[in-house]
């Protein structure tokens, strides 16, 4: 069974650089053939898929974030990381990281993680 938890901040000012971690256990995120990505759910909105990084390390990320979005990983930790640069309140969110590709191709989810931007 595959598990993620994200953490990180809970608060982040506006201009600052949200970072957040996910680890996960149950399984290695070099396994070929899988990706994890990082989805973010505003409120009162849906989910929005930010980025993933592949087993191999590549990265990929959505058009609308990809100048502010950083996606890296430390396999020896079995951990992989967001950094969204120059929040702004609008990226106030419940952030998951999860395996798969897409929204559509999730089948594991961490429990989430709030974050608010303010000042």
């Amino acid at each position: 069974q595959v598990q993620l938890q994200e953490s990180g901040p809970g608060l982040v000012k506006p201009s600052q650089t949200l970072s957040l971690t996910c680890t996960v256990s149950g399984g290695s995120i070099t396994t070929n053939g899988y990706y994890w990505s990082w989805i973010r759910q505003p409120p009162g909105k849906g989910l929005e898929w930010m980025g993933a990084i592949a087993y191999s390390g590549s990265t990929y990320y959505s058009p609308s974030l990809k100048s502010r979005t950083s996606i890296s990983r430390d396999t020896s930790k079995n951990q992989f990381t967001l950094q969204l640069s120059s929040v702004t309140p609008e990226d106030t969110a419940v952030y998951y990281c999860a395996r798969g590709g897409s929204i559509a191709t999730i089948d594991y989810w961490g429990q989430g993680t709030q974050v608010t931007v303010s000042s």
